[in-house]
């Protein structure tokens, strides 16, 4: 039946869109400072990165300090407080 080249080629059109919908993907690469329950400190160069892991499993060995490692991870928010423009300025696009 020629419905099933065509919705295969129309589903794989739409991949790349769909893919492009969620957050902006980010990365970190350093050793490893301290593990806590389910929270790694991770120092890049100067900089130390606290980063929740969730339910995410570390792949390629343990999870401990010293270990070099790269996180991959997107930030979501917390919470989100609005406060109205002040009055007389316009609000921006």
């Amino acid at each position: 039946m020629t419905l099933k080249p065509l919705a295969l080629g129309l589903a794989l059109l739409t991949l790349p869109t769909l893919a492009a919908a969620g957050p902006k993907g980010y990365q970190v690469t350093g050793t490893v400072l301290e593990v806590r329950g389910d929270t790694v400190v991770v120092e890049k160069g100067k900089e130390k990165w606290e980063i929740a892991l969730g339910a995410v499993k570390p792949t390629g060995g343990e999870l401990a300090v010293g270990a070099k490692v790269t996180i991959e991870y997107t930030m979501a928010a917390k919470s989100v407080e609005v406060r109205p423009a002040p009055a007389g300025k316009p609000a921006k696009k």
